[in-house]
């Protein structure tokens, strides 16, 4: 893929994909993968007792799936940077929008560089995770 998309890549493209219908299975996978067996984002009974109305999923599988988005649209191994902010939770029955766009293009010691916005929104249009990163055309 980095061997094409960097003669087509132009400031403001975007790429974007969608996780629709998001379930507790998918928190309790994350957990698994990731360790964090936290109960708030499986129990709904210790989650009332928090005060939620039910559980929620992790900030950092949000961030995950976030992460797709400059690794199908430039490739795994083109992320040289990736910071997030969290701003709101991911629910059970969220469809999640996961969107990317070109802020800067530019060349460092030679090697062709993007700038990237990133964001996770849901259904009502709430941002649950804002991002940047950079990714670089890079070959093993």
């Amino acid at each position: 893929m980095s061997e094409t998309i960097w003669n087509q890549v132009k400031l403001d493209d975007e790429y974007s994909f969608e996780l629709k219908d998001v379930n507790r299975s998918h928190f309790v996978r994350y957990a698994g993968a990731g360790g964090d067996f936290n109960p708030i984002h499986h129990d709904q009974t210790f989650a009332e007792k928090a005060g939620l109305p039910t559980v929620f999923g992790m900030g950092m599988f949000t961030a995950g799936v976030l992460g797709r988005v400059p690794s199908e649209w430039f490739g795994p191994t083109s992320i040289r940077r990736y910071s997030i902010k969290f701003t709101s939770r991911i629910w059970a029955d969220d469809t999640i929008l996961f969107h990317g766009r070109v802020t800067r293009i530019y060349e460092e010691d030679g090697v062709p560089h993007a700038d990237l916005e990133l964001k996770a929104t849901n259904q009502k249009q709430e941002d649950l995770i804002r991002a940047e990163a950079t990714v670089r055309d890079w070959k093993p």
